[in-house]
């Protein structure tokens, strides 16, 4: 079998000439994959070589998955107003911004549209019942963490109508509850919060908070 020489450089040896085939070698993907894998494979010498040329890739088996795209977590955010005023709580309990005021919040769980999670975060914060059909998603928050690298889109709904008397249904998680008039809005707010009614008076349906390019 006619061989040629692949030239291979070596930090301290200079060069070294490594003999190989001129003809096609077609290996099964599997059994290649399995050799790259092998124990044998990345204590050779050979292996380490052929990892400084730019024309050696390492084979990818044909049943590895490949990388998930991006995921986040969602937030569900419910805006309720009257006249010129909107129902906030104040956090305890949670371990995350207990002491400051938000609009009722949770997060979408598995198996559910964000939708019937925003219907069923209502129900269980403020015992009140509203049907999908009157959510309207008024504003979205891509949240920015620049300290974890951490994101998540916080989506602020209103409602069109609802059943029921908003109270305090998680005692364990919410202190008070109360209307505040959005032109004197308590200063211990959740930051993205305050920037969701912000926007929501201005009409603006997106925006961004903690990215480099925040608007």
């Amino acid at each position: 079998m006619p061989f040629a020489s692949v030239v291979v450089l070596r930090p301290r040896d200079g060069t070294l000439s490594i003999p190989a085939s001129t003809e096609p070698v077609l290996w099964p993907a599997t059994g290649a994959y399995a050799l790259q894998r092998s124990r044998f494979w990345e204590s050779s010498p050979l292996a380490s070589l052929l990892s400084l040329s730019p024309f050696f890739r390492p084979l990818r088996h044909a049943g590895e998955e490949k990388p998930l795209p991006y995921r986040s977590v969602i937030g569900l955010h419910l805006v309720l107003s009257k006249e010129d005023r909107v129902l906030l709580g104040l956090r305890k309990g949670t371990a995350w911004c207990d002491g400051w005021w938000h609009v009722p919040a949770g997060h979408l769980e598995g198996g559910e549209s964000f939708l019937v999670g925003m219907a069923r975060e209502a129900r269980e914060e403020l015992g009140i019942a509203i049907s999908e059909e009157d959510l309207v998603v008024a504003h979205t928050v891509h949240d920015h963490d620049p300290d974890t690298e951490e994101s998540r889109l916080q989506v602020f709904f209103t409602a069109r109508q609802y059943a029921g008397r908003p109270y305090i249904a998680e005692r364990d998680k919410c202190a008070d509850l109360r209307w505040w008039p959005l032109s004197a809005l308590p200063d211990k707010l959740v930051r993205y919060t305050r920037q969701a009614l912000i926007c929501i008076q201005r009409g603006q349906s997106a925006s961004t908070l903690g990215w480099p390019d925040a608007c």
